[in-house]
């Protein structure tokens, strides 16, 4: 058993002081049989932890219905059998461009603005959750033989609100249930968002991609003791459709890393490997810069221009990384592993058959129902997916403009079952006036529920309405589908379609 502490200086392990070289890496987003190689490949350019957030939304997309929570357990302990110490940020909330930012789209529906604060309801959703969750984790804790050496408090609350009693009824809530190593934060270096997002008594930490000197000395103003640590230092960045791919030049990130180590500080290198979104799970951020612009959604890769690319290959930015982290290690770096087969062989596919979207939504989707106004996603229970509206134009009456209010996302218009256009948030009007009597139908897809800023957890689907001239259409039926429900044992249950 060993002891890792907060010292007024510097993190400590048995009273030793230790510099912590890590690296982001989420177990959610690399398949379970690369979980050693990518490990291995972190420990060889030079790191001595690595970290990673917990989607609650993935392992709970049903209230009570859990799915393999036991995963954040084996990953921390193939962490440890590589050994590495392990950061854990258990969320609520996490960012991480992952859909509804790791909020389960059932908690963020029914409460909206609530969520984030100390709302009894949030609160106590949190908790439930928690119990679940941190068994898994506590138990893994340093001081009980395993990796786990901190545990954050929410996640860059600063960027969201100022709501201090939550962040310390949070705090309260990791100790209530086992967490024994030290707590933390992590916030930008800005005053407001320090202010914001820190919790007295607990650790801070600052996140940025350059000007450390700058970074850390904000941090000081605000905490003249304790150990300096960059919780993301941004070594790349993510990707968003339609956008140029974002690429950082190796030497500049190393310059960058090297400026942080020579403050005498720690790093949490976001990302050391980022992998993939898979399952439709990757988020989407809005435009703007307070964040409430056109809505910008994140690609599958996560591949994030990290030192160790989605394949699990080296870069040139990991051989730089390597160097300057080679100065701070405890001795020679392991040997760099060789690259992963794949995990299976190529498949080459031949369509012969299909089912148009019609059968699918008939076999796999939930049960269509009427409404007085469209109702939301969250209202029907879809989280990743679609809905497909319909409603009626009364008439006879004249062509006016068919108008979708609130639309999230795009919407593919039927009208008496001819493909009529397409309406998105900015474009919520149909090009073609529509008359009476019609039936229109509008088939929305959801590209990702924000992940960062104040519209998180804003919901999907139509959210003001269906509008033919200023009138409202009531009597709207509403089917959604749900990516889950393209399950294996499901999709064999579907009625194939010959292609034609």
């Amino acid at each position: 058993m060993a002891e890792f502490r907060v010292g007024e200086d510097d993190f400590e392990v048995d009273g030793r002081p230790v510099r912590l070289l890590s690296g982001a890496l989420h177990y959610f987003r690399v398949h379970e049989e690369q979980w050693a190689h990518r490990l291995r490949m972190l420990r060889a350019m030079g790191l001595n932890c690595v970290e990673t957030y917990v989607p609650w939304n993935l392992h709970e997309p049903r209230p009570g219905e859990l799915h393999d929570v036991a995963a954040v357990g084996r990953f921390l302990d193939a962490a440890r059998e590589a050994g590495l110490w392990v950061i854990v940020r258990p969320g609520p909330y996490m960012c991480a461009e992952w859909e509804n930012g790791g909020l389960p789209h059932w908690v963020t529906g029914p409460l909206g603005a609530r969520i984030r604060t100390r709302d009894a309801e949030f609160v106590s959703s949190v908790e439930r959750w928690f119990r679940v969750l941190l068994p898994h984790i506590t138990r893994r804790q340093i001081d009980r033989g395993g990796p786990v050496i901190m545990v954050q408090v929410e996640n860059e609350y600063g960027s969201y609100g100022s709501d201090g009693l939550y962040l310390r009824a949070l705090a309260d809530l990791l100790v209530e249930l086992g967490v024994s190593v030290p707590l933390f934060t992590s916030d930008g270096p800005e005053d407001h968002m320090l202010t914001g997002g820190s919790v007295p008594g607990v650790l801070a930490t600052a996140n940025f991609g350059s000007r450390a000197r700058e970074g850390f000395a904000t941090l000081r103003r605000h905490r003249p003791k304790g150990p300096l640590m960059c919780m993301e230092f941004w070594c790349g960045w993510f990707d968003h459709w339609g956008a140029e791919q974002v690429r950082r030049d190796p030497q500049d990130a190393a310059e960058a890393l090297r400026e942080i180590l020579e403050c005498g500080a720690s790093v949490n290198l976001y990302m050391a490997h980022g992998g993939t979104s898979f399952g439709g799970w990757a988020g989407a951020n809005r435009a703007g810069e307070l964040h409430d612009g056109a809505l910008q959604p994140d690609v599958t890769s996560y591949d994030y221009d990290a030192p160790v690319d989605e394949r699990g290959r080296p870069t040139e930015k990991f051989w730089l990384f390597r160097e300057i982290l080679g100065r701070y290690a405890d001795g020679p770096l392991p040997e760099v592993p060789e690259p992963q087969a794949a995990l299976a062989a190529p498949v080459t596919a031949e369509l012969t058959a299909f089912t148009p979207l019609e059968g699918v939504l008939e076999a796999l989707g939930g049960p269509e129902s009427e409404h007085a106004t469209a109702p939301s996603f969250e209202e029907l229970d879809v989280d990743r997916g679609l809905v497909r509206y319909a409603v009626t134009v009364p008439g006879p009456r004249a062509p006016y403009p068919l108008r979708a209010s609130g639309l999230r996302d795009v919407a593919v218009v039927y009208v008496d079952g001819e493909r009529a256009g397409v309406l998105t948030e900015e474009e919520p009007v149909l090009g073609e006036p529509v008359a009476g009597h019609a039936r229109v139908e509008l088939w929305v897809e959801s590209l990702g529920r924000v992940n960062y800023g104040p519209r998180t957890g804003e919901p999907k689907g139509i959210t003001g309405g269906l509008l033919h001239e200023r009138q409202y259409l009531h009597g709207v039926r509403a089917r959604g589908l749900r990516l889950d429900a393209f399950a294996p044992q499901r999709v064999a249950s579907l009625p194939w379609g010959r292609a034609g």
